[in-house]
């Protein structure tokens, strides 16, 4: 993510004429990737253990959150932010309290929350059947939480997520599919056991987050369309699409996978599904209403938008076809596995 934003920010820079607080605002702001937009790239399953399906819903899960300090940096070079002297308080607050703050955050409520659950339908038989108020009203609690404490509201709801399923995660050991399935030959009340009570939540939860997924991905797809209608394609996209899809992301994902065990095929893959989605829309919209000046938003504005709007087009085409050319390349071969 930091490579991409950077490569961005220079393309910014030299093509665009930006200076360099929108430049790296502009780079923050396209960074982060989005699979939900193309499911076939996301984890199939609890148990898929797929190395180019976790390195990409990892990296989403990750960067939505990471790129907010270098959202703060481009608003404070643009004087909309006050970095500190030297840059201080950019470094302690935005960037090493408001990462590590909304980490820890989320991942106590998100433990905490799991466990009080399980406890009350294990041992009294409350909270029976609240798995999608759980969901909305964790997700509610972990980001206002976060911005009360000047934290990363999208980070705590990730680290909350990934909490809860430690609850269910110890109780199975990783085994999740085999405990689902244990669960459904008990043939009894799964929810209130104490043996099964965490796996039934996990499932629960996998399956309304499955459905909100669907919904928000509905309504991104609807407010994009809206937007590009009142915006016409500039000159400057016909160069920057191209660079953005065909050199940047490549690039960037080479450096980030400087080390891995990732095969050569997968690491192709990774270079292609750099989807664009919803948290560059939040990231434009957070900026405007930051007071990022007219003309500055004016030129962002058609860029940002016409750019995740043909990822959607051009990844959401080509996602089916390759990925069935993939798993029929990885059931051949039989080296999938993570």
């Amino acid at each position: 993510m930091v490579a991409t934003i950077g490569l961005i920010a220079l393309a910014g820079m030299i093509g665009l004429g930006l200076s360099a607080g929108a430049a790296i605002l502009l780079g923050a702001i396209l960074a982060p990737s989005n699979p939900d937009l193309a499911s076939d790239i996301e984890v199939g399953d609890p148990d898929d253990q797929d190395r180019l399906r976790l390195a990409l819903t990892g990296e989403a899960g990750f960067n939505d959150g990471a790129a907010f300090p270098f959202i703060m940096l481009g608003l404070g070079l643009l004087g909309l932010h006050d970095l500190g002297s030297s840059g201080w308080r950019w470094v302690a607050i935005d960037l090493v309290w408001a990462v590590a703050g909304g980490l820890a955050i989320g991942a106590l409520l998100g433990m905490a929350v799991g466990r009080l659950v399980v406890y009350l339908r294990g041992k009294h038989d409350e909270a029976v059947s609240l798995g999608e108020f759980l969901t909305l009203g964790l997700m509610a609690l972990s980001y206002g939480g976060a911005l009360v404490l000047h934290t990363y509201g999208f980070l705590a709801v990730f680290a909350a997520g990934l909490a809860l399923r430690r609850v269910e995660f110890h109780d199975t050991e990783g085994e999740f599919g085999e405990a689902v399935e244990e669960m459904h030959q008990r043939g009894e009340d799964t929810a209130t056991n104490p043996d099964t009570a965490a796996v039934h939540l996990a499932e629960e939860l996998l399956g309304f987050n499955e459905q909100l997924a669907q919904i928000a991905e509905l309504a991104l797809v609807l407010v994009i369309g809206s937007l590009l209608a009142s915006h016409i394609f500039t000159v400057d996209l016909v160069w920057f699409l191209p660079l953005m899809l065909l050199v940047i992301r490549p690039v960037a994902a080479a450096v980030g996978l400087v080390g891995s065990r990732t095969a050569p095929t997968e690491r192709i893959l990774v270079s292609w599904f750099g989807i664009k989605g919803i948290a560059s829309l939040y990231y434009l919209m957070y900026a405007i209403d930051h007071g990022l000046p007219e003309t500055t938003a004016r030129q962002l504005l058609p860029i940002v938008l016409v750019t995740v709007a043909v990822s959607i087009v051009v990844h959401g085409i080509t996602v089916t076809p390759v990925m069935r050319w993939y798993e029929a390349r990885g059931k051949r071969s039989g080296t999938r596995a993570g």
